[in-house]
Order: structure tokens, then C-alpha cells, then sequence
């Protein structure tokens, strides 16, 4: 019994590793990946899947795939390396577990569809070919989260949906870390190396690593393979998505306060021991008076303009502008008579709308409508601030943020502000911007952060 388990072992480990090289030597961009997951044989399952630091399998199975097609045995593997390169066992975050499993998968087999490799390629079938269709239509990327969102919206019955699973899966999630919102804990794997860590250090470790090799391979396509686009497929531009720099729209507001002096007392300043001697040596004349002056981190003169061209959805405008009411509200970012410019412009400044104050703000939020739905173009905003800046209007103005999901023409020389122009890009594509503005794009995943 005993000699016959060590045989299965080395047998599956056997087929593994033929697998793994058949892919090396096809993709040899993979090669640093390749080398990121051992393996385990583990008769708790009755398939093959990965916990992120190897591949659990159960022997029988990986026969049967060796034995049917070499391709399905590629597949597979490469099906579970993907799912950690672009880190889905780790990014569920509260997501409803089946149907995250599901998008995973879908996401992870259309790229493998997309690429041109003999070790891979597969004639797809007709259900296939419809749900990457009908999904193409309303997602500009077939990402993990896009997919995820795209399922929610649809109505599927148990028989659909249980057609998809049989179509898209490929492998084993009982083996993925379990969310850290989900107390109950449903999907932790029996026989985890490590097992007994804490589960926040483990997580962090396997993030980290991932993310690393993530990197790595990006970097292997953008440059030393950089010819290799048909044997890469869509990886490339997963990758560049999973990797990219993801924004705090928080933080990121934080930093167009303006300094001024406040009339508030600085208890930072005041020292109540020296404050105590004076009243006790000479009645009630206090050695040190508090300060009557602080500096405080607040906004007087701001401009938000907000791109109302016809691209941009009425729903994604209010999210935005409701996150940015939360933000300065919430942190008592506005002076006393603060002048707060609410812009909208398309091709041309269609409606400003001044508030002094977070109340002000609020009630424009609950009663905002849009104004415009034409063409996009940034000047006409540009030169209506800068009239205000030369009429006094605006005479403290620390920046200009301009959120827009659109391209537009840019003005020629940098205002004596700050500009900041805040994309949001459904296929986290931003166009260039001059020099001199700073860019930030925002996925639907940060927006999905934001306040309905």
C-alpha cells in the first residue's frame, strides 16, 4: 500500500513536470513563473489545484488528462499558474465566493484562448464562443472583477449557470486562501504546508511572492520577448492590469489642501504648567496666553471640473462627486466662506456651481443633473478658471481637478495651479497628458469603492 502511494506520487510529479517544460520551451517568457509552484499530492481532491505555493493533485486524474491530450494536461497547468499570477485566490474581498470562482475561471481560459500555441490550442465550443461574445459586447477587458460584475448582472437559472461551471472549470479553489471578511472559514485546505502559521503572515507572504513574479514576467514581455505577441495572447495585457498602481482617491485629494492661518487656539502650543505657575504666583495674570492662530491644512479656493461629455454616465459622475463631498466633509477640509467651484463642461463650459460650505456641497450632490452630453474638449474649462484667477475671483486657488473618462484636447502651457486629471477608464487605458498635470486613472474596481 505503501510503495504503491509513493508510486502515484512520483508518477503525478512525473506528468507535472512534463507539462512544465512543454510550456517552458513554448513560452519561455513563463520561465521564472514556471518555477513559483511545487508539487503535493493530495487525495482530498478529486482534480488538481494550487494554494499558491504548490499544486495539489491527485494522481488519477493527471493520468487520465495525459492519457486523453497533452494539450488539456498544458492547460490545466497553465490554467492554475495564471489564476496566481494575476493573484485571484487572494482577491476576492468580500465577493460572493461561487460566482468569483466562476469569473476566475472565465477570465483565466480566455486568455489561454487567445493564445496562438500548439501546446494550448483547443477548438472551442459554441457556448464558449457566445459567452466571450456576449461578454465583449459590455466589457472592454475580460478581467477576473469585469467578469465577476458581468455575472451578477445577468439572470441565470441553475442550468445555465451550472453549464458555464462545467465549461470554464478547470481546477480546484478549495485550496485558495479563505477571504479574511468570511468568518466561516469554509475553504481551508486540509494539509497545507505551513500549516499552523498565522494566517495574515501566510497571506502576506503569498502576496508578496506573486506579486513578484507577476512583475517579473511582465517585465520578460515588455522587453526581452517583446516579439512574442501571438504566443503571449491577452497575458500581457492582464498582467499590465493586475500590476498596475492602484489610487486612493482619499489620499490623493489630501494633497490639494492649502495652508493658511485660522483664527482657532493651538492647544498643541500651550502648556498648561506654565499657564498653572503664573496664576499661582501673581493671581490671575498667566505667563503664557494661548495662541489665538494656527495653521491649519484646509481648501479656500478649489475647482473641480467634471467632464459631462456624452461618454460619461450620469451614475459615475454622482459616485465620484459624492466620495469627493465625503472626503473634505468628513475631514473639515473647508474654510469658513470657502469658495469651491463645481464646473461641468463637455466641449464647452456648460454650468458652475460655487459652495462655501460641506452643507452647500451635500445639497448639490442629492440635487445634482447633468449639463452637456456633447463632444469632449478640456481648453474651454481651462480658460474659464483662468478669467476667474485674473477677475479676483478665485484669489487663493490651490488646484484644479478634472475628472473625466474621455479624451480630450489639452491646453498648451501649464497654469499657475495644480491640475490633476482623474481618468476613469472601464479598460484602464489613460491617454497622455503634458508634463505638467498629474494623472490618475481609476478602474472600475476603485470607483467600485466609491459610494453608490
Amino acid at each position: 500500500m505503501h510503495e504503491n502511494h509513493e508510486k502515484l506520487d512520483r508518477l503525478g510529479r512525473a506528468i507535472l513536470s512534463s507539462a512544465r517544460n512543454e510550456i517552458y520551451l513554448n513560452m519561455r517568457f513563463l520561465d521564472i513563473a514556471l518555477s513559483g509552484l511545487d508539487y503535493a499530492m493530495n487525495l482530498n481532491t478529486p482534480t488538481v489545484g494550487t494554494d499558491g505555493f504548490s499544486i495539489q493533485f491527485n494522481p488519477r486524474h493527471l493520468i487520465e488528462l495525459y492519457q486523453q491530450d497533452l494539450v488539456l494536461l498544458n492547460r490545466v497547468y497553465l490554467h492554475m499558474l495564471l489564476h496566481c499570477l494575476l493573484r485571484h485566490p487572494l482577491n476576492r474581498e468580500g465577493r460572493e465566493e461561487d460566482r468569483w470562482n466562476l469569473a476566475c475561471d472565465i477570465a483565466v481560459e480566455s486568455i489561454l484562448d487567445s493564445i496562438d500555441n500548439r501546446c494550448l490550442n483547443l477548438l472551442q465550443s459554441n457556448l464558449r464562443e457566445d459567452t466571450y461574445a456576449d461578454l465583449k459586447e459590455e466589457v472592454p477587458v475580460l478581467t477576473a472583477e469585469a467578469v465577476y460584475r458581468w455575472l451578477g448582472q445577468e439572470k441565470w437559472d441553475y442550468a445555465a449557470q451550472f453549464a458555464l461551471i462545467r465549461e470554464f472549470r478547470r481546477d480546484d479553489h478549495r485550496f485558495w486562501p479563505p477571504d479574511e471578511q468570511d468568518n466561516r472559514n469554509q475553504n481551508q485546505p486540509e494539509n497545507r504546508p505551513g500549516e499552523g502559521e498565522d494566517d495574515s503572515d501566510r497571506r502576506q507572504e503569498l502576496e508578496d511572492k506573486w506579486r513578484q513574479l507577476s512583475e517579473k514576467t511582465q517585465t520578460n514581455l515588455e522587453t526581452f520577448f517583446a516579439d512574442h505577441g501571438d504566443q503571449a495572447g491577452d497575458i500581457l495585457q492582464s498582467l499590465t492590469i493586475e500590476n498596475r498602481e492602484r489610487y486612493d482617491y482619499r489620499q490623493f485629494l489630501r494633497r490639494f489642501v492649502t495652508a493658511r492661518e485660522e483664527m482657532r487656539v493651538d492647544q498643541d502650543t500651550f502648556d498648561y504648567a506654565y499657564y498653572a505657575l503664573g496664576l499661582e504666583l501673581y493671581g490671575d495674570i498667566p505667563l503664557i496666553e494661548p495662541l489665538e492662530y494656527r495653521e491649519s491644512r484646509k481648501i479656500r479656493d478649489f475647482v473641480i471640473v467634471v467632464d459631462t461629455s456624452d461618454s460619461c454616465s450620469d451614475g459615475v459622475i454622482q459616485r465620484f462627486l459624492e466620495e469627493t463631498r465625503s472626503v473634505l466633509s468628513a475631514e473639515e477640509l473647508f474654510f469658513e466662506n470657502a469658495n469651491l467651484h463645481i464646473i461641468q463642461a463637455d466641449a464647452g463650459v456648460q454650468m458652475d456651481t460655487v459652495v462655501h460650505s460641506a452643507r452647500e456641497l451635500e445639497a448639490l450632490c442629492q440635487d445634482f443633473r447633468v449639463r452637456g452630453l456633447g463632444g469632449t474638449d478640456f481648453r474651454p474649462a481651462f480658460d474659464y478658471v483662468n478669467r476667474l484667477v485674473e477677475e479676483g475671483e478665485l484669489t487663493d486657488l490651490k488646484g484644479l481637478l478634472y475628472f473625466t473618462d474621455g479624451f480630450g484636447t489639452f491646453p498648451e502651457r501649464k497654469p499657475d495651479y495644480d491640475v490633476a486629471f482623474v481618468f476613469f477608464r472601464e479598460d484602464y487605458q489613460a491617454p497622455e497628458t503634458p508634463p505638467w498635470a498629474i494623472r490618475v486613472v481609476l478602474g472600475p474596481e476603485e470607483l467600485e469603492e466609491l459610494p453608490s
